[in-house]
């Protein structure tokens, strides 16, 4: 039989069940946008932006069923999207990027978008394909996307030059997808020995990542059996219910929240489960897990890489945890050792949201305040989402998080500009879920027209902008050892004027009396599928117990001259100015 090669890019991608593209039409790949047009299952999603189109991608994987894809020109489409690209890469989230590409068959050289696409992603993506002819076209991607998904998930690259799609071509069949099952093989001599290492211990605590967001039922189960802490990462953080008496916040050592400090100090084994020990989930290295420490993991490499561990258990977080509840339940009865442990995780905690209450925020929104009247009036199953910033760790130490999957953020990669793009994906894949953003508004700056997607699109997303007129998380860290803020102040912008032009509802919180109000009103709007934008008037100057802890970790590192140079300079500065 014949087929275009943009016919059988439509098929592939309907045979995976893609619902959504985002991207935007070029001369490489108007052929298979014009065929995307005739499914009946796939929408393809005009974005302003290849950025923001990747990080929607991102987003559709972390909250929904399907497999984030993206639709884009080479080169210019791929460049820009390469930060979205690259954030799900590290941070180990599924997607498909398919490329146009050019003519293969022309014998002409400098053609528009020429480039070798492939060397560029090779960094950032699991594989890429570079499909030559039509039989390789629906193989490619059926592989690509068995890829994406296997193991430690990540972006897979599809390339199909240009030609391909126009023209039909040879095939001589029309594979039909199957998904594959997983392979469930674990090593339970490790599973025993962890289990005995758990039940033996004093004081037990688990640490959870991301990759455990699917296990939350088994990671309370082996909780409330240990009667163990659990800490999360700053990705994991809806991997465990914070209304879980257990739950203490992210993280474990001296840059956590009180109430996670204070329930890991004697941990004497810790479970750490999905979570590579990287530099933001241990507040710049500054934790120091106890020797007896079991790392369970899907992707091996990450054994040993930053902290030695006893055990190691290479599987999906959902099996391994299975397994080792049994191999628990097996040793003897739930342990009844550290009774007063959830009444000490509560009483820190209500300690440490007071501490906020009563900071003077100087007619300013009090970030406590804010957070605690944004939970109220939210529903547990709403999804939140954050950009990279100041606001980031505000969200981690004083916003509750009470179902899986309901809060995501840029991690590893990092990308400031992940929030805006990124709520109104969520939007589109959970239309009946409140979803709200919390955003920076430097990182609001960079991606914020693809509140027009929404606006578009009738997608009635929340985005909170933190306004204080800086790039927070920076100007801190300059502050400290500098007394000066060098690029990290922003200029004015009226953020009215930005709803104006993307058709979003508009409100304004100046105080904390407007907190009430404001973000009633602003859900009231999201309700009736308006998205809106909210300035926040926020007060930034108490910093958070990981602002303050990773300016210790890293002063801690340096040797006693350059320590003695940094502290010496930052005096002189704050007498001299």
């Amino acid at each position: 039989m014949k087929k275009s090669g943009a016919w059988l890019v439509r098929y592939a991608l309907e045979q995976v069940g893609v619902k959504y593209t985002f991207g935007i039409p070029g001369v490489h790949n108007t052929e298979i946008y014009d065929e995307l047009h005739k499914s009946e299952s796939i929408q393809p999603m005009l974005v302003t932006h290849e950025g923001g189109g990747a990080f929607m991608a991102d987003a559709i994987s972390r909250t929904s069923s399907s497999i984030g894809t993206l639709l884009i020109v080479p080169a210019a489409g791929v460049t820009h999207a390469s930060s979205g690209i690259g954030e799900a890469f590290l941070d180990g989230i599924p997607m498909l990027v398919i490329s146009g590409g050019i003519h293969t068959e022309n014998g002409k050289t400098y053609q528009l978008h020429e480039m070798d696409q492939h060397a560029l992603l090779a960094p950032i993506t699991k594989k890429t394909f570079k499909t030559l002819s039509h039989e390789e076209i629906v193989p490619a991607i059926f592989a690509a996307y068995g890829i994406a998904n296997e193991g430690e998930p990540g972006p897979v690259f599809v390339e199909v030059p240009v030609n391909l799609q126009l023209f039909p071509g040879e095939i001589t069949e029309l594979p039909v997808f199957s998904a594959e099952e997983p392979k469930t093989e674990l090593d339970m001599e490790a599973i025993q020995k962890a289990a005995e290492a758990l039940y033996a211990a004093d004081h037990p605590g688990l640490f959870v990542g991301w990759g455990a967001v699917d296990a939350t039922q088994e990671s309370i189960k082996i909780a409330e059996f240990l009667n163990a802490p659990v800490s999360t990462t700053l990705q994991g953080l809806s991997a465990f219910p914070a209304n879980h008496p257990l739950h203490t916040g992210m993280s474990f050592g001296y840059a956590a929240v009180p109430a996670a400090t204070n329930a890991f100090k004697n941990c004497d084994c810790m479970l750490a489960v999905a979570t590579r020990f990287s530099e933001i989930a241990t507040a710049s290295y500054g934790v120091n897990p106890p020797e007896n420490l079991i790392h369970v993991d899907i992707n091996p490499k990450v054994f040993n890489a930053n902290y030695p561990a006893a055990v190691t258990i290479e599987g999906d977080a959902t099996a391994v945890l299975k397994a080792l509840y049994k191999a628990l339940q097996a040793l003897g009865e739930p342990k009844t050792t550290n009774i007063g442990l959830a009444v000490a995780i509560a009483a820190d905690k209500q300690a440490y949201l007071q501490e906020w209450y009563k900071h003077d925020s100087k007619g300013r929104v009090n970030p406590g305040r804010f957070f605690t009247e944004l939970r109220k009036q939210l529903d547990d199953d709403a999804i939140m989402v954050a950009d990279d910033g100041n606001h980031t760790f505000l969200c981690a130490e004083l916003m509750p998080i009470h179902t899986s999957r309901g809060f995501i953020s840029p991690t590893d990669f990092n990308c400031m500009g992940y929030c805006a793009p990124a709520v109104t994906a969520v939007k589109l894949v959970n239309p009946d879920k409140q979803v709200v953003g919390i955003i920076g508004d430097g990182a609001f700056l960079m991606t914020c027209m693809e509140t027009l997607t929404a606006s578009v699109n009738a997608l009635g997303g929340v985005y909170f902008i933190f306004s204080d007129g800086e790039l927070s998380q920076i100007s801190q860290a300059q502050e400290i050892p500098y007394n000066r803020k060098t690029c990290t102040v922003l200029p004015t912008i009226k953020l009215k004027g930005i709803s104006d032009a993307t058709g979003c509802e508009f409100i304004h919180i100046e105080t904390d009396a407007d907190l009430a109000s404001g973000i009633q009103q602003a859900l009231e709007f999201a309700a009736d599928n308006r998205p809106v934008i909210v300035d926040v008037n926020i007060d930034y100057s108490k910093r958070t117990r990981f602002t303050k802890g990773i300016v210790k970790s890293n002063l801690g590192r340096f040797s006693g001259a350059n320590k003695a140079r940094f502290i010496g300079r930052a005096i002189l500065r704050k007498v001299t100015g």
